[in-house]
């Protein structure tokens, strides 16, 4: 037993002479990694968060306000939405701004630059995500982009449905796009999903009268 214990502690110490260089260098740079991965987040990110924050807090009560220009562009002394947007890309609260940058283009008729910004929007937050799907759904709709207006409504319909009455609101608007578009068969699907999944909504309520509509003009 011993020799055996004796010619495993030499396999591993010649293991550990041929391979040491090559481990302390992973270790190395692993150690590096973790390190300048919590600087990074430490002195760079976190700071940069803190200061896109700052320059989006007007610009948030301006959005509740409803003041679309102040929004975007600011008021002189406060930095609006475009601004945050291109000087803390990458942050949350750049993110944000342009959620908030959208829907004041889509207000102020700007339709392109609605869909440019709502485009590029996401959140977590299914609720907001809702209505940024739903806004740009009314912006390619606006630009008579039928098809990607739909697919943004069905979209709001289904992100967070806990939502009925705006899910059920988006999902009509879907329907009635697809019918306005000339697709009958697409429309009465929708509508039968509405009536189906939101019954006890204002557009639920409503949805019987398009499904007769549709199902008599199909026989």
């Amino acid at each position: 037993m011993t020799e055996e214990k004796n010619a495993a502690l030499v396999r591993v110490q010649g293991f550990w002479e041929k391979f040491q260089k090559p481990v302390i260098i992973v270790v190395a740079v692993l150690v590096v990694g973790i390190g300048g991965w919590y600087a990074y987040n430490e002195y760079i990110l976190k700071p940069k968060e803190e200061k896109a924050s700052d320059a989006l807090f007007k610009a948030q009560q301006y959005f509740a306000l409803d003041s679309s220009n102040l929004v975007l562009n600011g008021d002189g002394q406060n930095k609006g939405a475009l601004y945050v947007i291109n000087t803390y890309g990458g942050t949350k609260a750049g993110n944000l701004a342009k959620y908030y940058a959208g829907i004041s283009y889509l207000k102020l008729g700007d339709f392109n630059n609605a869909v440019k910004y709502l485009k590029d929007f996401s959140t977590d937050a299914k609720q907001v995500q809702l209505v940024a799907y739903g806004c740009l759904g009314d912006a390619y709709s606006e630009l008579k982009k039928n098809d990607e207006a739909i697919a943004s409504y069905k979209k709001a319909a289904s992100t967070f449905d806990k939502d009925e009455s705006n899910s059920a609101e988006y999902l009509f608007r879907a329907a009635l796009l697809e019918e306005t578009s000339g697709k009958p068969k697409e429309a009465l699907e929708l509508y039968k999903e509405l009536k189906e999944k939101f019954p006890k909504t204002d557009k639920g309520f409503l949805a019987d009268k398009y499904i007769y509509r549709l199902s008599v003009e199909k026989n």
